[in-house]
């Protein structure tokens, strides 16, 4: 049974082909770019990717979609290029194939390296995403930024328990400004979604998601890194709720 892999790129020169060797198995490979200027389209061209440009970024939802629509095949694996195929998942979706799927998606969790190193506890793992579907059967939905496959019968996922290699950010600077951009956009989506929100969020969900990361989760087990990657989650609830409040107040999404 055939499976196309589908990749969502932009500026990832550096890590492209790597994401794509690791989806090799797959018989067609489509990368869907949003306009990058530093080589990655032609890279992935070069190793027999199909490079689709969608430009500017639509949103992660869209883009996702797009790239599902674009899939030849029925079944889909949903890559971004930070991420990598391990052996492990390569062996169990390929025995999969063989054998004959059993449910319409499957999830797998991601090993998550941040700093120079795996992230083994906290909010990043198992951090199982749905990414193998039968596209018949399955939408993206989640709200921007935080995109989400979901399986349109209603049916359970099944799980694949080897991960997938996500090359989480290149440095501190790279997590502080994706954390403050994202805050804003779901900010946005907070007040155009009409959910109430309150001085409540701003002070009780950033504690709350800090303490999650950090002692529930076991995150204080991976030293400072567990530290750093609670306070970021403090840092987005924060930012995200201070901001949809701000926005509130104005009277829109603006």
């Amino acid at each position: 049974m055939p499976v196309s892999a589908c990749i969502l790129a932009f500026q990832e020169i550096d890590r492209i082909a790597d994401c794509i060797r690791s989806a090799s198995f797959c018989e067609q490979v489509i990368v869907v770019d949003s306009g990058s200027t530093d080589g990655t389209q032609e890279c992935a061209a070069r190793l027999g990717a199909e490079v689709v440009v969608r430009s500017p970024f639509p949103g992660f939802r869209a883009q996702r979609q797009a790239a599902l629509d674009l899939a030849r095949h029925d079944w889909v694996l949903l890559l971004d290029a930070d991420e990598r195929v391990t052996d492990e998942l390569r062996a169990r979706i390929v025995g999969l194939l063989r054998e004959g799927f059993t449910a319409r998606g499957y999830e797998f969790p991601r090993r998550n390296h941040y700093l120079g190193r795996v992230i083994r506890r906290g909010l990043w793992w198992p951090d199982r995403k749905l990414r193998l579907v039968d596209r018949r059967f399955a939408r993206v939905g989640g709200v921007d930024p935080h995109d989400a496959i979901e399986l349109t019968d209603g049916s359970a996922p099944g799980l694949i328990d080897a991960p997938v290699e996500h090359l989480n950010y290149r440095s501190f600077r790279a997590h502080a400004d994706t954390i403050d951009r994202y805050a804003t956009e779901a900010a946005r989506n907070v007040v155009a979604s009409g959910r109430r929100v309150g001085w409540i969020d701003v002070v009780i969900r950033p504690p709350a998601v800090f303490l999650k990361s950090l002692f529930l989760k076991l995150g204080f087990v991976d030293g400072w890194r567990g530290v750093l990657i609670a306070a970021m989650a403090f840092r987005y609830d924060l930012l995200k709720y201070r901001r949809a409040l701000r926005l509130k107040r104005r009277g829109g999404a603006s």
